[in-house]
């Protein structure tokens, strides 16, 4: 149970301003919000089940304090990149505005291929190292997507004047308290 809380607390958090967030945003303005919901939560219960795997094999095959310390200066990492911003590029905006016809197919394939390598998939597999595994899946996705269907829900009442700024520094300071949290555990 701590796995799946932990997991869900951590990538709902990274998932505030991220790219992604932003494209669940932008999809959920040109087509019905559940199918974008349902692309979204395929692709991120496959990518988050690669990420477990990956995180599973390293923490099998290192020793857990190097683990620990990685996972913090990981997370540093993270909170910066957080801070820096993501923005949707004009090819992001192009594949939100294809194929209104094929919602799920389309956002999922969207979200599997945005994610790949995404800092959300990166915490994934640094919280699979320490954690459990079903937990960590679990938690990671549901996670994700309750931070995607917030952007939803908010996107359509608001449009699109969210406090991006303030919503980055909050993620990153979560981030950096990971960190800390679990350089003070690999002691």
């Amino acid at each position: 149970m701590d796995a799946l809380l932990v997991s869900f607390a951590v990538i709902f958090v990274a998932e505030m301003g991220d790219k992604s967030q932003l494209m669940a945003l932008a999809f959920a303005t040109r087509h019905p919000p559940l199918p974008v919901l349902g692309g979204i939560t395929v692709a991120t219960a496959l990518v988050h089940l690669g990420s477990v795997a990956l995180g599973a094999g390293l923490g099998a095959a290192l020793p857990a304090r190097p683990i620990g310390v990685a996972a913090a200066v990981a997370f540093v990492g993270f909170g910066l990149w957080t801070l820096r911003g993501d923005r949707l590029t004009d090819a992001d905006e192009v594949r939100v505005a294809r194929s209104a016809g094929r919602t799920l197919l389309t956002v999922g394939a969207a979200f599997f291929l945005a994610e790949l390598g995404d800092k959300t998939m990166l915490a994934t597999v640094t919280l699979a190292t320490r954690e459990g595994l079903v937990g960590t899946w679990i938690g990671s996705t549901l996670g994700m997507v309750a931070a995607d269907a917030l952007a939803i829900g908010v996107g359509r009442v608001l449009g699109a004047r969210l406090p991006e700024r303030p919503i980055r520094i909050a993620a990153a300071l979560g981030f950096f308290v990971v960190a800390a949290l679990l350089l003070a555990d690999s002691r």
